[in-house]
């Protein structure tokens, strides 16, 4: 059974997202910091493929390991189950679900949700948590949609009040509150991170809104 606490503070980056391409750094002052979830999301131009790929996913594998936090694929379904990862995720225009499904039993299955079409074409039977967004504007992916703001949120936990949802796209220290208050399990964020100068403080600063209900 999935754990929704497991959202609350979920980190995803890749190499191409932090200022030195040193994610093994920025990932361990974060795990340390005490995020929940961690998502190896490798895209874009100066992305890393191949062995390299590989070899950075396995490093960053263990680390989360040794923290317990789940490790999360974006988006790569071979490097997945090469390397035993705890989960992928899957993006509106990946994979289906139900053409990976039978090599992820008993693995975290997360899922992009847009908008409320993406939401009704969408099959969640094996789906653990739908990622939804972008609530504000973001430079962290090229290809975000228009933001839904607060109300995309608020709107997509009456449509489905089960469904734990993870919120991404722009999300702060200063703005999450509201995002969990309009009924997220949690944030996910990559540059409030790995742009950061105080990744304790940071992630401090994102926890306390669970601790403070």
């Amino acid at each position: 059974m999935f754990k929704r606490e497991l959202l609350r503070v979920y980190f995803i980056a890749g190499s191409q997202d932090t200022k030195d391409g040193d994610l093994v750094s920025v990932l361990q002052e974060a795990l340390d910091a005490g995020i929940t979830l961690y998502q190896f999301r490798e895209k874009g131009p100066s992305a890393k493929s191949g062995e390299a790929k590989e070899t950075l996913a396995r490093q960053l594998f263990e680390m989360c390991k040794a923290k317990n936090v789940p490790f999360i694929v974006n988006d790569d379904t071979e490097l997945a189950k090469k390397i035993n990862a705890d989960g992928i995720h899957l993006g509106q225009n990946d994979e289906k679900i139900e053409n990976i499904i039978h090599d992820f039993e008993g693995k975290i299955i997360g899922l992009s949700v847009g908008n409320f079409d993406e939401y009704d074409q969408s099959d969640l039977t094996h789906v653990d948590y739908i990622g939804v967004g972008p609530v504000y504007e973001t430079s962290s992916k090229s290809d975000a949609k228009k933001p839904g703001g607060i109300e995309l949120i608020r709107k997509m936990r009456l449509y489905d009040e089960d469904i734990p949802i993870v919120a991404i796209g722009g999300i702060t220290s200063a703005n999450c509150e509201m995002i969990i208050d309009s009924g997220a399990d949690g944030i996910s964020t990559i540059s409030s991170i790995t742009q950061s100068d105080n990744i304790k403080q940071v992630v401090s600063d994102y926890l306390k809104y669970y601790t403070d209900k």
